[in-house]
């Protein structure tokens, strides 16, 4: 009888797992890497140019941005997150110049409105100041903290709708592996489907780096988990990563993520609906309450005397145009935006 040679065995079990984890094996005399695709007919480049003040704000401050290391590395990977075709030295001179755009506007507003304006209207020279000031103060600030935190504000909204679309994307997925599809196919199917919205964007960029990088589909996936700004595709990246190195099946590892996603999906839109019912609440209390009373106690304040006339009179002004239009708009910007996303 003979024996089993448990270590030729053991062998070809290796070899058929690298196999696995490669997108294609290469036959012979043929070389795996970078290749030649046939775009379509007049199909050109895509170059990104900068507009005039763009290229004022380079050439002004190009030299200054390129030594902020730090914030650059901030910069670059929130850039990449949202998917803004802009280096992240190109974009702080943008965010500079329109700073000092914004605060010699705010010296300009603030003369006209805080002194000349307000003068004819008999207020007093401490509230002139005191609007001055903060038109020459705080626009250039708000400007530059809006325009930076913009990349981040963008890649978290990538994100937000990531996780919106990912437990019907995972259905897709699951769907096509069920038909025993390539892992790269199924990537490149999914960029087509544009219903799924950011997904398709972080498709198309794997499906990008495996056909016209020539990257390897598991490299292409350790990229694309990298720059992706949703922890849960980050998350099921790594996933697909793990079981494809391990030697596992991705069709079961599909719909296992599938009905999880579905699960959490169920559980977060019953909390939108909790707060939105609290937020509803708030509303009427906060906005529609509160200035009342307060609108009511300084107009019998100022008919009493018991405080300086033109106080009272300013403060009912700021209440009524400023602080009573901002907050509703402010609750009623959230709940509708809240709203959106739930009925997504």
């Amino acid at each position: 009888m003979q024996l089993p040679d448990i270590a030729n065995d053991f062998k070809r079990l290796e070899v058929k797992k690298k196999q696995y984890a490669d997108t294609k094996i290469a036959q012979a005399g043929e070389t795996i890497g970078a290749h030649v695709i046939r775009l379509p007919k007049g199909a050109v480049p895509d170059y990104i140019k900068f507009s005039p003040f763009q290229d004022l704000s380079w050439r002004t401050f190009g030299r200054y941005a390129k030594s902020r290391t730090t914030l650059l590395q901030q910069l670059d990977d929130s850039l990449l997150k949202a998917h803004m075709k802009i280096r992240p030295e190109e974009y702080l001179s943008y965010v500079l110049m329109a700073t000092l755009v914004t605060a010699i506007t705010g010296v300009i507003v603030g003369i006209v409105v805080g002194i000349v304006l307000l003068g004819f209207m008999n207020v007093s020279l401490v509230i002139r100041l005191l609007i001055a000031a903060l038109a020459i103060g705080l626009l250039p600030v708000m400007t530059y903290f809006m325009m930076l935190g913009t990349p981040g504000s963008k890649a978290k909204a990538r994100a937000r709708d990531i996780n919106k679309r990912i437990a019907a994307s995972m259905s897709f997925i699951s769907a096509m592996a069920s038909a025993d599809v390539n892992i790269d196919v199924i990537f490149k199917e999914l960029s087509r489907q544009k219903v799924y919205g950011e997904i398709s964007n972080e498709a198309a960029w794997i499906t990008r780096d495996t056909e016209l990088l020539g990257s390897d589909i598991l490299t292409a996936i350790k990229k694309a988990a990298r720059r992706s700004p949703s922890s849960k595709f980050q998350d099921f990246l790594q996933g697909v990563i793990t079981t494809s190195t391990s030697g596992g099946q991705l069709k079961p590892y599909f719909l296992l993520k599938a009905e999880e996603y579905a699960k959490e999906n169920k559980l977060e839109m019953k909390s939108q609906m909790e707060t939105l019912g609290m937020l509803a609440e708030s509303f009427v209390t906060v906005v529609v309450a509160f200035p009342l009373f307060l609108v009511l106690i300084l107009a019998i304040m100022a008919i009493v005397g018991s405080g300086d006339p033109d106080f009272m009179v300013m403060m009912l002004y700021v209440i009524v145009l400023m602080m009573i239009p901002v907050s509703q708009f402010g609750f009623v910007f959230v709940i509708w935006n809240m709203s959106k996303e739930s009925a997504m």
